[in-house]
């Protein structure tokens, strides 16, 4: 992992999943994926709350997990 990569990943909320989470927006975030680009460390994936517009960018390792976090969500309603 890149030193960028554990900067983000130590940035990342720990307590979010990529398929719901909840913030301090007051309801369960279901993302979708805008975009997704291949990297070295795997595919980047940018990602959208359907219900409220919030952002938040994914990074997956692996087909068979879940992507992880590499940032908070921000903007939205």
């Amino acid at each position: 992992m890149t030193t960028t990569e554990t900067a983000l990943r130590a940035d990342a909320d720990a307590s979010t999943s990529t398929s719901t989470s909840t913030s301090n927006l007051g309801h369960e975030h279901s993302w979708t994926t805008d975009s997704r680009h291949p990297t070295s460390a795997g595919w980047v994936l940018y990602v959208r709350c359907t219900g409220c517009g919030a952002h938040r960018v994914d990074l997956e390792t692996r087909t068979d997990a879940p992507p992880a976090a590499l940032s908070r969500a921000v903007g939205g309603a």
